[in-house]
């Protein structure tokens, strides 16, 4: 999907305030239905939901980028952050695939949310975001091949939870990493997976084991709760090229 006028200084007009009413994060529940977020939908709390939400209204960030998200949880969070901000854009990258369609080797629970381009805008206009929302139908390394052609902005936020597999993992926190600076923040979703880790049908808790001794280039404070989120500040500009050059064993 083709971007026209992504981020701005300027105030979103019509935007501004405090969007988690309940009416709203019961909407969230059924319909962005949170996977692993650590949420307690009967009392309507959203569990890192509100951390999403909160980084979002705290950091002020211009630029957000989701990668992989089953039904839009992180992703509306996020956005309800954004416009609550009066500002800010948030790029969202899946390639919709299914585990019928597409098999689990490519997703495990995919459903195919993000097929059609006027469903998604609905799903996202559902929580009054949609103008905050750009999808883009790619894998992510099909992404961020087009990330410079696209004229996308520096990462100030970022949340990672695409493929779990360890080099995809790595893969995407580098190339997220190498369109980010000092002071972005990076979060990884899933880092708490314990069985699909023993199995090393997922890598996630690998890679950050790994960043954590990086304790010159990152800032890391890992919830393990529910399937785990780390949050982590970048301390240096271009981190990415002393983290490849690095000796770092899985």
């Amino acid at each position: 999907m083709a971007i026209t006028s992504l981020l701005r200084d300027e105030q979103r007009p019509g935007a501004g305030g405090f969007s988690l009413h309940p009416e709203l994060i019961e909407s969230i529940f059924a319909h962005a239905r949170p996977l692993g977020h650590n949420e307690v939908p009967a009392n309507l709390n959203l569990g890192f939901g509100f951390v999403y939400y909160g980084l979002a209204r705290a950091l002020r960030p211009r630029h957000v980028v989701v990668i992989g998200s089953g039904f839009g949880f992180s992703v509306a969070c996020l956005a309800l952050g954004l416009k609550d901000n009066s500002a800010g854009q948030l790029t969202f990258v899946d390639p919709s695939y299914s585990v019928l369609a597409d098999g689990p080797f490519k997703t495990i629970g995919g459903t195919a949310q993000w097929s059609d381009a006027a469903k998604v805008a609905h799903h996202f206009a559902r929580f009054g975001v949609a103008d905050v929302v750009t999808h883009h139908r790619l894998r992510s390394d099909e992404f961020f091949a087009t990330y410079d052609r696209l004229g996308l902005p520096e990462i100030d936020l970022a949340f990672i939870d695409g493929s779990h597999a360890f080099e995809d993992a790595r893969h995407d926190f580098l190339a997220t990493l190498r369109h980010s600076r000092k002071n972005s923040y990076l979060l990884l979703h899933d880092t708490n997976i314990y069985i699909r880790e023993l199995v090393r049908h997922a890598g996630v808790k690998r890679w950050l084991k790994m960043l954590k001794r990086q304790k010159d280039l990152f800032e890391i404070v890992d919830f393990p709760f529910s399937s785990g989120v780390a949050i982590m500040r970048v301390l240096e500009n271009e981190a990415w090229k002393s983290l490849e050059s690095s000796p770092m064993a899985p």
